[in-house]
């Protein structure tokens, strides 16, 4: 009875505690028509403390979501575009000569900023991806000999454009599962993209205030962490990450030949974390089978491996991820 008592507390807290949530929704909806999904990954991924990778065709608002966001919060904002000939030190920072001084000083690059907008991520080569990786990772730069740490929230938005193939460089797997959720965007409805239209022509397009603190942030990240998790809850993400890996044990013979790896650790932490944001969003101290459903594409999406079996008959792991969600027992 005690536990039931306290679930009904925390749920109060949790709904009062997540008001701000509607908020920064409200300001979001002022500039962004539609992309409710987009919207919601984006607050998973902030409440969460990870890195979100978006895919989507130009012209779809993933730069001006991020920067909507970043607007709503009064945190700093580095848009970097990312070409073929960036170097790690563009972005990190690097070492300038004073002659006044007779020492070298640090200049540091748009990396030291809240938010990170990694716009064409897939555009530059290897040693710049690494570069942002390694802060994305441990929160930290290091220039010549001193280390830096990064500011508190730091999230990386990346962004890379699925149609154009010529003379990009693809992120490797191992590199790609450091992203917490990789989001695919769609184009919008009909009737959304009249209004984006008409917003688009108006005399002056709407811009977000500052509804909310760095502070308000690094607080619902610790509160989000206290939403309630079952017992059952734990074995259904278990189950759905196990099944990815061992299909046979879970009835699931058929994409035996189509998984080439499944998930690893990192995605049952993704997966719980993420639900439990999710369950935030949502104004819920506990967490239901219905938000582990809402996280679980984008937290898989990029940490199945496809045979070229799959490949062959065109599945995506999209298609993997509701047949496994469509199989595995709910709790």
């Amino acid at each position: 009875m005690g536990e039931m008592v306290n679930i009904k507390e925390l749920n109060e807290r949790i709904q009062l505690e997540s008001s701000f949530v509607d908020i920064i929704g409200m300001e979001m909806n002022k500039v962004i028509i539609g992309q409710k999904h987009l919207v919601e990954s984006l607050l998973v991924g902030l409440l969460s403390n990870g890195h979100i990778l978006l895919e989507g065709v130009p012209g779809l608002a993933k730069t001006l979501a991020i920067k909507t966001l970043a607007d709503s919060i009064e945190a700093k904002f580095n848009r970097i575009q990312f070409t073929p000939d960036l170097l790690p030190a563009d972005l990190i920072g690097t070492l300038i000569y004073s002659q006044k001084k007779e020492t070298f000083e640090v200049r540091k690059g748009p990396i030291f900023s809240n938010f990170i907008l990694a716009d064409e991520i897939n555009r530059s080569p290897a040693k710049v991806q690494s570069a942002l990786l390694e802060a994305m990772q441990e929160r930290q730069v290091t220039i010549g000999d001193q280390t830096f740490k990064l500011d508190n929230p730091f999230l990386v938005l990346a962004t890379q454009n699925p149609i154009e193939q010529e003379g990009t460089y693809p992120l490797p797997e191992a590199q790609v599962d450091r992203f917490m959720l990789k989001v695919k965007i769609t184009y919008p409805k009909k009737d959304e993209e009249k209004l984006i239209m008409r917003q688009n022509l108006l005399s002056e397009f709407p811009t977000a205030r500052p509804v909310v603190t760095t502070a308000d942030i690094a607080k619902a990240r610790e509160v989000v962490k206290q939403v309630y998790m079952d017992e059952k809850i734990e074995r259904y993400i278990l189950d759905i990450i196990f099944a990815t890996r061992y299909p046979k044990e879970y009835n699931l013979e058929r994409l035996e030949s189509m998984i080439n790896y499944g998930g690893s650790p990192r995605a049952s932490i993704s997966l719980a974390l993420a639900s439990k944001a999710y369950a935030f969003i949502k104004r819920r101290g506990y967490v239901i089978p219905e938000d582990v459903r809402a996280v679980c594409g984008d937290v898989l999406r990029h940490r199945i491996g496809l045979t070229y079996e799959a490949e062959a008959e065109n599945l995506t792991s999209d298609d993997l991820i509701s047949e496994i969600l469509n199989t595995v027992e709910v709790p």
